[in-house]
């Protein structure tokens, strides 16, 4: 399956999540392409929009390899916990520059208004596709710690290993396509071309109001 962009991506998910309409689901999209998907699905089932802010850890000189994530907490989330002990001083500096940016975008997306309380909640977390999962990964945990009623990963593309890892972190997974030969998210799209912040600024003030 191609998507011919987001937006095509998020209204499939929105066919499969339907019988969630009417329950006033919390969609939180991961920054940037995940809120796309978050927006449009969350107007579909008519419920909240907002976003769940990690950052992906990018590997020693190959910084679009995840090796893990962090949170808003500045808590870190490793796939191999032996980095920790053989990158300390490389992780440490990323990390800290990848909180910092996480800081800026809180105050850049939430501009002043408060954040949406997943607890006892219907939460909905969306990505535009999955690799490593490494940020969703983060992510979930991040919500699950607010004890959420149901969690749920709703995403277009993973694979199959990914899938599995996510699926064992949240109450119910949603995911249209896991093929084996996956290689990179964006081969799934006819349009994936970068959303911007102010992308993300404008669905989520478009969506509160």
């Amino acid at each position: 399956m191609q998507f011919a962009d987001r937006n095509e991506a998020a209204d499939k998910l929105a066919d499969r999540l339907a019988p969630y309409r009417g329950r006033r689901p919390l969609v939180l999209g991961v920054p940037r392409g995940g809120v796309v998907l978050a927006a449009r699905i969350a107007e579909r089932l008519a419920g909240d929009v907002d976003v769940v802010l990690t950052h992906k850890l990018g590997a020693p000189g190959e910084p679009e390899v995840a090796i893990g994530a962090i949170d808003e907490s500045g808590h870190v989330f490793l796939n191999d916990p032996r980095w920790r002990r053989e990158q300390a001083a490389y992780l440490a500096r990323v990390a800290a520059g990848q909180l910092a940016e996480l800081r800026r975008r809180r105050n850049l997306f939430s501009a002043g208004r408060a954040a949406h309380d997943p607890a006892g909640r219907l939460v909905i977390v969306t990505d535009d596709g999955l690799a490593t999962g490494a940020t969703m990964l983060a992510a979930l945990r991040v919500v699950r710690a607010c004890q959420p009623e149901r969690l749920i990963v709703a995403v277009p593309v993973a694979p199959p290993d990914t899938l599995e890892k996510v699926a064992a972190l949240a109450d119910e997974t949603v995911c249209l396509e896991a093929p084996s030969w996956f290689t990179a998210v964006g081969q799934f799209y006819l349009d994936f071309g970068q959303v911007e912040d102010a992308e993300v600024v404008e669905l989520l003030q478009g969506k509160r109001r």
